[in-house]
């Protein structure tokens, strides 16, 4: 296997140097001109040294916050299914079994948080996602096939059963409401408390790249996804609404997604489901916070979805369902005599889906009700950075891999 491998990446550079020797190019100024030119250069030092500010207070922060860090996830049985195409999602095969390399630590962090006494979790994250190239071979600039994300999750602690789920909305409303408000406001928090930094000890490195830094104020401006669609139809929301707002930064809420991003109510007390056309923004309990870089001169740059989050499904029942009808799950797992009867026709999720069903000896769940986020990193230096020095994604990475870039990358 090993040698089938490494005698296809020698075959495939081959091909590669052939075709720069037949454009009058050659291997040695490909590299110059894509790898050292950029590795040599005061930009991707000026960018390094934000980065550096930015990931050191990101972890104060946390730890200020009393959440704890626990280890990188590379390989699971299950991944962020995700709510766009991918080309596909890598699998790695260990010891007989098969396991697929992470789009991120969604699961794995909820389950981290199963211990009641832990507040939360972060951890510095690794996520492979093999995204489409542009199908009109454009330059998107903001896209990685592998990237850093700093995922965080933090427990809310409310121990609501499925009966008051369904009997009392008027209650549960109101508490994932307020939770909805203490979630926008850590991660605000956080983004002040890093961009304060960051214009404290950056500021050199700020005027080289020729951008500025707005330390924002709290709350964001926060925009519903329907209105957004009613005003501007389906277009990218954060570019058109980073139009309408002073604010570098801002909220976009309530795009139906993912299965574990929250809709409340999703399932109703006559055993039925709330269509999905009648499901609107302020029944989804996730977010989007966008940003915007302003150059030197003041000009705006259109904003970028920097991080995502939400409330997430803690019902059962409403994990099933919200994997079915996303088309993750082909049907209902059944568990029976503490085993998943059907385990092979529900792909990895057994393992997870039982955890999800089981309760402690006082009869509550071990699954935790949580909020959560994942901050792009290199999604966010690109955001805020662009301007006259900075073009791409790639600009603020040492080995960013863009789909809209190379084809073959080298290092």
């Amino acid at each position: 296997m090993r040698e089938e491998i490494e005698r296809q990446i020698a075959q495939n550079l081959h091909s590669f140097q052939s075709a720069l020797i037949g454009c009058g190019s050659s291997l040695e100024e490909y590299i110059q001109d894509t790898y050292l030119n950029k590795w040599d250069s005061e930009i991707i030092l000026a960018a390094m040294k934000i980065r550096t500010t930015m990931m050191g207070e990101l972890y104060s922060f946390l730890t200020d916050e009393g959440l704890i860090n626990i280890e990188k996830v590379l390989l699971s049985m299950i991944t962020d299914p995700l709510a766009h195409d991918i080309e596909h999602t890598p699998s790695v095969s260990y010891k007989g079994q098969q396991y697929v390399t992470t789009h991120s630590m969604i699961y794995s962090k909820m389950l981290a948080c199963i211990n009641k006494k832990v507040k939360g979790i972060f951890v510095d994250s690794p996520n492979i996602r093999l995204e489409l190239e542009s199908p009109i071979r454009f330059q998107r600039g903001r896209y990685l096939i592998d990237f850093s994300q700093m995922d965080i999750e933090v427990r809310r602690n409310h121990n609501l059963s499925f009966e008051e789920y369904l009997n009392d909305p008027e209650t549960v409303r109101k508490i994932l409401d307020h939770d909805l408000e203490l979630a926008l406001n850590f991660f605000e928090r956080m983004l002040v408390r890093v961009i304060s930094r960051i214009v404290e000890r950056n500021s050199d490195e700020l005027a080289f790249l020729g951008v500025r830094l707005r330390i924002p104020t709290i709350p964001f401006p926060v925009f519903g996804y329907d209105g957004i669609r009613d005003k501007f139809g389906r277009r990218s929301p954060e570019k058109e609404i980073g139009k309408e707002t002073d604010s570098q930064f801002f909220w976009v809420r309530g795009i139906l997604r993912e299965n574990y991003d929250l809709v409340y109510p999703y399932l109703l007390k006559d055993g039925s489901k709330v269509k999905r056309e009648d499901i609107t923004s302020d029944m989804i309990y996730n977010y989007d916070i966008c940003a915007k870089s302003v150059q030197a001169d003041g000009s705006v740059l259109p904003a970028v979805e920097i991080l995502s989050g939400g409330v997430r499904e803690w019902i059962y029942e409403a994990i099933i369902e919200r994997l079915i009808d996303n088309k993750i799950l082909p049907c209902r797992p059944d568990i029976r005599n503490c085993c998943v009867e059907n385990i092979d026709e529900i792909a990895g999720y057994g393992p997870f889906l039982m955890i999800a069903k089981m309760l402690r000896q006082n009869g509550k769940p071990y699954f935790p009700e949580t909020f959560g986020g994942g901050l792009g990193i290199e999604r966010m230096l690109y955001a805020i950075l662009r301007g006259p020095k900075i073009e791409k994604v790639d600009d603020v990475t040492f080995f960013g891999k863009n789909p809209d870039s190379q084809q073959l990358y080298l290092f």
